[in-house]
């Protein structure tokens, strides 16, 4: 059976079946052999920040040159009618004028699936609030399945900010589709929202929560981890409280499987020690390049064109 995805947006990972999210990633792997690919050539595709980004935007940036198409929009809302009160559906129709694709991160929960409904040309959900950020998700998908050979059967431990991180919310959701096992380490106050352990619990898969991390190294396929973010703290003080909560180094993972690798959708703050960046199952680096690969295959078949 053929899969096309041609003109679906993606807003939350659960807008593909795991059938077509492993076809996202077959498309990453040919990018990843053959990364010029001169696709986009005459298409427009606008880069829509709402709020800061580094490897999201340039990453997707990125992918659209070298694919061999052009980019409009911006990195933040200075300098733009929004700064006037123009309306989202007013910004999202008006570029959906000029664009084959709109690209978009928004602080606001729920904001991409709104911009979805009003625009007439796909939508990228490159992050909305604490809710979900989809095509973080399909270029961890692809950097575990590229370190362990599989998706199945894997024991993933997530660590940090399971509360805010959007990250953690939609690999949880899509590993759901691969027979997982999640261990969840974080401060009480941060630990994973109910509606995510919902998802887990209809798929009937295991999960347990810990508050120290050094309980489930040994037995972790992977161990995701995740920045404390100040940014989506209401209030400082809490922030303060849990900033500091878990920090990895290098002689902690004398005991993790050969096969364990560390994740973490960057940026770092401190919640990773840089005595672990030389250790052959540091990841992250590799994990943020993979993300060029994951999003031109993205684009390329919204675009019809893979």
């Amino acid at each position: 059976m053929s899969i096309s995805l041609k003109n679906r947006s993606l807003i939350s990972i659960y807008d593909y079946t795991p059938e077509e999210i492993c076809h996202i990633l077959d498309i990453a792997e040919d990018f990843e052999k053959n990364r010029l690919q001169n696709l986009l050539n005459g298409r427009v595709i606008a880069s829509l920040f709402f709020e800061p980004s580094t490897r999201t935007r340039l990453s997707f940036e990125t992918a659209i040159q070298l694919l061999g198409g052009n980019v409009i929009g911006f990195s933040s809302t200075a300098g733009t009618s929004l700064q006037k009160g123009e309306s989202l559906k007013d910004t999202i129709m008006m570029v959906a004028s000029y664009a084959d694709l709109i690209v978009m991160r928004n602080p606001v929960d729920g904001s991409a699936r709104y911009a979805s409904e009003v625009s007439k040309v796909p939508i990228i959900n490159a992050g909305d609030g604490s809710n979900q950020h989809p095509t973080q998700c399909l270029l961890d998908l692809y950097s575990i399945r590229k370190t362990q050979g599989t998706l199945e059967n894997l024991e993933i431990t997530m660590v940090g900010d399971l509360k805010y991180g959007r990250t953690v919310h939609s690999l949880v959701q899509a590993m759901c589709n691969f027979n997982a096992k999640f261990n969840f380490v974080s401060p009480v106050e941060l630990k994973m929202p109910s509606t995510v352990i919902q998802y887990i619990k209809n798929a009937g898969l295991e999960y347990h929560e810990y508050t120290e991390l050094e309980d489930v190294i040994p037995h972790s396929d992977i161990i995701y981890m995740t920045r404390v973010q100040r940014e989506r703290f209401p209030d400082p003080l809490e922030y303060e409280k849990v900033k500091n909560s878990y920090i990895l180094c290098n002689d902690m993972l004398e005991n993790s499987k050969p096969n364990c690798r560390v994740l973490h959708p960057l940026p770092r703050v401190n919640e990773i020690n840089t005595d672990v960046d030389p250790n052959p199952k540091a990841y992250y680096f590799q994990q943020a390049q993979n993300g060029l690969f994951v999003r031109q295959a993205l684009i390329a078949a919204i675009l019809g064109l893979k």
